[in-house]
């Protein structure tokens, strides 16, 4: 089976397996890249590089088979708590969808709770469940925001990601130290100038 979560009395299993049809058939498609590249496959090693880089690239998108709203709600909980709720510096890894290279970079994510509150690693399992897909920073940005936005209904989101793109350091223009910034709020933290000035301040930012 692939990576993915399955919602058992609003909880989740992941399963460590990988799918033998789609490693199989990666790795072809893989070895004959190596081939067209001018490799030969057929070198010690080599040999398995084509089955290690199919599991690789099933695990980096496991993020398809993976439901964040279903991650928020396996730990949901009572609580009257009314004031901003910070996790930041949770690191991600996601592969952009133009050239398939890694961005790499961290997320803050910032919620008020209104009656609600999740645990906090599932915060972290939201950013991962996105991150492990093909993606672009702003559009991974805001699929944070809405899923705990619509999975706790909270009286505001607020996310920022910081990041750098290994598409504009190894090829293209080349410049490593280039760090993309994106952000997106909604509730509160949309409307209240304050409240979102606070957010940006506790992040250090």
């Amino acid at each position: 089976m692939r990576h993915r979560y399955k919602e058992q009395t609003m909880a989740y299993r992941k399963i460590e397996e990988y799918d033998e049809n789609t490693t199989r058939e990666l790795a072809g498609h893989i070895k004959a890249i190596l081939e067209l590249l001018g490799e030969d496959t057929g070198r010690e090693g080599l040999l398995k590089t084509p089955e290690r880089v199919a599991k690789a690239m099933q695990f980096l998108t496991q993020g398809y088979f993976q439901d964040g709203e279903v991650i928020v709600k396996s730990a949901l909980f009572e609580e009257p708590y009314d004031h901003m709720v910070i996790v930041k510096d949770i690191e991600l890894f996601s592969l952009c969808e133009h050239h398939m290279l890694p961005f790499i970079g961290k997320a803050h994510v910032a919620y008020i709770p209104d009656g609600k509150i999740t645990g906090l690693s599932k915060v972290a399992r939201v950013v991962e469940t996105y991150a492990r897909r093909l993606q672009v920073q702003e559009r991974l940005t805001e699929q944070i925001r809405d899923c705990i936005q619509e999975s706790l209904k909270p009286l505001g989101v607020a996310v920022v990601i910081e990041a750098m793109h290994t598409c504009m350091s190894m090829r293209g223009v080349q410049k490593s130290n280039a760090v993309t910034t994106t952000s997106a709020f909604s509730g509160v933290f949309l409307k209240d100038a304050r409240t979102r000035n606070e957010f940006l301040q506790l992040i250090g930012r």
